[in-house]
Parts: structure tokens; sequence; C-alpha cells
């Protein structure tokens, strides 16, 4: 039972995973589709494919490379080897030679007896400098001074100051091959490099003196075998970090080893032991030339990616244009479904199932017309002759109520008191006049900041009146900002706050401050601020939030509410003509005063 349950958790696990994939690519528009379909079916495989036939094909090469470079170092070394083995060879046979101990045993009068045993030697012996036709040159050494220094036969002394010899005597070994830059000049010869096969002569007991012998191999002559061979790879021979034998062509026997500084480039080493000398045989794998090898197959390379890449998309392309632009076509007439009627499809391609859908649609939308007709547009005309009618009405309870009556009552007062010579009271009837000219003033909400202004000056000219010297005022205003629309009656409703709850409940003389100014911003436009400040009673900091809350968060809710409902209906009307953008700050302190201030972005 678990494992049933398990499995048909599996299943519900995997059903939720496809149907949000499903969702997604419902998401995605069509041309993208046939785009991911040619990428993942189309070009992806054929990417990876192409990818895995060169790969085996490059690394089938690179085995086939490698087994070349491997048989390459092998017959290096058997060329090598070949060549030493030959000089030790020699050497063992004059090791062995009865005659050659007994010539560097002998003890001789004089120079001419060493020069007739010399000759007796060479004749008897066969002995033939050079010990064969391949420029090798073979010197032995004994500590008898009755032998004379010259041809094959030199005495010991004459060497055991040099640095080859000396290397050897501190090896300890009986034999050894050697390699290094001759620069002694002993005899006075140019420097070279030089090969040498090192061996003591003591396999005869009874020996008198010390014996050495020295073959020295032609150096140059390994290096040109080892450049006519034409091997495929560049070969070095190297012993530590020293360039003993290269192909490369670079470099002579009469200069020093080179430093070997390619070994990020070696595929194949191999390390060989010659006579008590340490050797490497580096091949180096060659200096691939991808752009070589790219313009050499250049034809081949734009043939396959005009079958590979180009037609299919080419054709993807095509189809692509067949669904999607009749498709688009299709939807931007159901987009106009919300016209008075539905607009027609001019012209249908194709009798495939996206043609027969927009011949459906067309015959679909004659007919939705034709209901739009007879019954949508009937009942509009219904509608706007019932809101016409209303309207009149309601100009028509307009007009009975006309004020123009109390303002000719205003004027009849105001011109008395002029007459009778009380002009205070004039101006005190002419400002309340304009006052009563805004609130009854129905044909806007919205008005000029400098017609706003004069109807702020007229209510602080009846304060003025009120609190005499107790009340002083000040109004600036921008120039720029004068024709800018506000809501009406929204400074003044400020206004009248620092009046009745900053200086009426004040003793000592009270200002009030009105500024309107633009705040200019780094990007196009600006900010309009108005700014409404006291030095009246002040306030405390909870009531003060408080306060700021209601501003802030003013709303028709709040108005049905009792306490500060005028500050409400004003931050309320503003922030509905700026659509939410005007801002509130309050400032205030205990005795000292309050500020309020609307900020409201401006685009210039």
């Amino acid at each position: 039972m678990y494992v049933k349950f398990q499995k048909q958790g599996q299943q519900r696990k995997n059903m939720k995973i496809t149907d949000t994939l499903c969702r997604r690519i419902n998401n995605i528009r069509l041309s993208r589709k046939l785009a991911i379909l040619y990428i993942f079916c189309v070009l992806l495989p054929l990417v990876v494919t192409d990818s895995v036939i060169l790969y085996i094909v490059v690394n089938d090469q690179r085995i086939k490379q490698r087994h070349a470079m491997e048989n390459e170092a092998s017959a290096i070394q058997y060329s090598l080897t070949n060549s030493i083995d030959y000089a030790a060879a020699t050497a063992k046979q004059i090791y062995l030679n009865e005659y050659v101990e007994k010539y560097l045993n002998g003890e001789y009068e004089n120079a001419l007896a060493y020069v007739g045993a010399y000759q007796d030697f060479m004749k008897t012996t066969l002995f033939k400098s050079g010990a064969g036709m391949d420029n090798t040159i073979i010197t032995m050494y004994a500590d008898n001074p009755t032998i004379i220094n010259g041809g094959e036969f030199s005495r010991l002394s004459a060497i055991t100051d040099t640095g080859w010899y000396r290397t050897f005597e501190e090896s300890g070994q009986n034999e050894m091959l050697y390699f290094y830059y001759d620069d002694e000049r002993i005899p006075v010869v140019e420097a070279k490099r030089k090969i040498l096969f090192l061996k003591k002569l003591d396999f005869f007991s009874g020996n008198t003196c010390d014996k050495f012998l020295k073959i020295e191999l032609d150096y140059g002559r390994m290096v040109r075998g080892l450049v006519k061979l034409g091997y495929e790879f560049p070969v070095y021979v190297c012993q530590g970090d020293r360039v003993l034998l290269s192909n490369d062509g670079h470099g002579s026997i009469s200069q020093n080893f080179n430093r070997f500084t390619l070994k990020n480039r070696v595929g194949v080493s191999k390390e060989i032991t010659m006579y008590n000398c340490e050797l490497q045989i580096y091949i180096l794998e060659p200096e691939a030339d991808v752009w070589k090898d790219i313009r050499e197959n250049m034809p081949l390379i734009a043939l396959l990616i005009l079958i590979n890449v180009v037609l299919p998309w080419k054709l993807m392309r095509e189809l692509n244009r067949s669904l999607t632009v009749r498709i688009e076509r299709l939807g931007r007439v159901f987009d106009n479904v919300g016209d008075e009627e539905l607009s027609l499809i001019d012209e249908i391609s194709g009798s495939d199932e996206i043609g027969r859908l927009m011949e459906n649609y067309n015959r679909m939308a004659v007919r939705i017309n034709e209901l739009i007709q007879t019954v949508y547009k009937d009942r509009i005309r219904e509608q706007e002759m019932d809101i016409a009618r209303q309207n009149a009405e309601l100009l028509a309870l307009h007009s009975q109520i006309d004020p123009h009556f109390l303002f000719n009552a205003l004027e009849s007062i105001r011109m008395h008191c002029v007459l009778r010579k009380e002009p205070e009271i004039a101006q005190m009837v002419e400002k309340l006049a304009v006052m009563e000219r805004q609130n009854v003033d129905w044909a806007a909400d919205t008005l000029e900041i400098g017609e706003e202004m004069e109807f702020v000056e007229a209510y602080l000219s009846l304060q003025k009146y009120r609190f005499g010297d107790r009340l002083s005022y000040e109004l600036d205003v921008e120039q720029g900002c004068q024709g800018i629309r506000i809501p009406k009656l929204t400074v003044v409703t400020f206004v009248e706050n620092a009046c009745v709850h900053g200086i009426e409940n004040k003793t000592a003389h009270g200002w009030i401050f009105v500024r309107i100014y633009m705040e200019e911003m780094e990007e196009a436009g600006g900010i309009l601020c108005m700014e409404v400040e006291d030095t009246g009673c002040g306030m405390e900091e909870e009531e003060r939030q408080k306060i700021l809350g209601l501003m802030q968060n003013a709303s028709i809710d709040r108005l049905k509410e009792k306490g500060r409902v005028g500050i409400v209906n004003a931050c309320l009307r503003l922030k509905m003509v700026t659509g939410g953008r005007a801002g509130f700050a309050l400032e205030s302190e205990k005795g000292v005063g309050t500020m309020v201030q609307i900020r409201i972005p401006f685009e210039t």
C-alpha cells in the first residue's frame, strides 16, 4: 500500500511539473516558440553531433600523432645509442689490448727511442689514427714521463687541469659519456661543443702508471645526421636544461649550449641513461595554425554552414512568417473588439487552419456588427438623451438660485458706506464680496494661483480688521507660478487654519507667511512648493503627528470624521487633481509656530 501511495504521489508531482511547463510555454510568443524549436531541435543537435564527430576526428589524429612522436623518440634513441655504442666498442678494444698496455707502460731513454717504439707499435698493431672513417679522435694518456706529447698518445699531466677530466675524476666512475663546451683553448683552438667518451685503462694487473682514454666524437656529424633524417616533429636532446642536439637548424657547434624553454610544448619525452650520462629526448608538438586550416578549408566550411544552418533557418523564417503574420493580423482585429463595431480582415491568405479561422472570424464579425447596430447603438442614443435632459434640469436649478442678488446687495451697502465716508467698512464689504464670489462660482473646481491669492489677500485683510495690530502677513508668489491651476480654496484653507489655531489664541503679535515658488530639478520639470507659516501658538509633537497623518491619508471616509475637516478636504482634492503625487509636510514647535508645506511634481 505504501508503494502504491508513493507512486501516486510521484505521478501527481510529475503532472504538476508538466502543467507548470505547459503554462510557461503558452505565455511565449509563437515566433519565439518556432525559434526555440529551431534552436533545440535543429541547431543544437547539429552542433552537438558535429562537435562529437570533430572531437573523435581530432582525438584520433592526436593518437596517431602521439604514436608517430613515440616512434620518432625511439628512432632517435636508437640512432644516438648506435653512435655512442660504436665509441664504447672502440674503447673496449683498446681497454683489452695488450700492445697498448705494454706501449704505455714502456720506459724510453730518449725521444729517439720513443719515436722508434711508436713506429714499431703502429706497424705491428695496425693501429690507425681515428679508429675509423667517422672523424673520431682517440687520445690515450699515461702517467709516464718518458712519453712525448703528440698524436694519439700524451702524458696524463697534460689534462689534469682540464674541466672535463676533473669532472670525470670527481664522478668516481670507470667510464663516462660527457658533453661540454670547450672554451679552455688548450691547445689554442676555436671554442666549440664536444662529445667525449672517457674511460680508465686499468684492465691489466701490475700497472706501472695510470692510463686514461679519451674518444672525441664528431659533434657536427651527429647534428647534421639528426637534421638529415627529416623527422616530422621538432626534436631536442637535452641534459637537464641544456640543449645538446636538435633538428631545428638553430645554433652552431661554436656556440655554447642553449637553455631548453619549450617544456610547455613537449608532446613525448623519454629518459635514457648512457654510460653514466642521463639524457632526455623531447619531441615537441607542432604549432597548430588554426587560421591556416580554416582558410584552407573555407569553401567546405561555408558549404556546411549553408546546408546545416542557413537553409534550415531560411525555411524556418518562411514558416514563421506564414504563421505569425496571419495570426498577428487576426490578433490586431481582435484588439479592436472594444470599438463600436468589429473590423473585418481585408485579405485572407491560405486555406489552412489559420485561413479558415480568418474566414470564420469575418462571418462572426458581420453578424455581431448587425447585432451592435440594432441593440447597442440604440441603447447608447437613449442614454445620451437621458443625460442631456438631466443636464438641462441641473442648469435650470442653477439658474433658479443665481446669487447675483447677493452681490448687488453687497455692492449697494459698499456704496452707501462710501457716501457716508466710512471707507474701512466699505473696504471690508468689498473683500467680503470677493470671498463670496469665489464661494458661489460653480463654473470650475480649479483656478489659477493668482486668483487664489486674491482670495487669500481678501481673507487676511478681513482678519486684519479683527485682530488689529496682533496680525501681520506677507504674501510671496513667484511670477512663473501665477498661472498654475490648483483646486480653489486650497491655500486659503491652510491660511484660515493658521489664523484660527495659531494667531487667535496668542496675545502677542503674530505673523502669517504665504510662499509659493518652483523648485528646479536636475531632470526635466520641477516641484511646485506652497508654504503657509505662522508664528502662533504651535502644537505638541503628538498632535503634529496626528494632523500630518490626516493630511497624508486624506480620503472620503476621513471627511466623515470630526475635526480638521477643511484641511482633509483640501488635501484630498490636491491628491485627486495630482493623481496622488502631492506630498505634505508639517513642522511645529509649541510656543514658536507652525509651517505647512505642499509639494507637487510639475512637468515643464
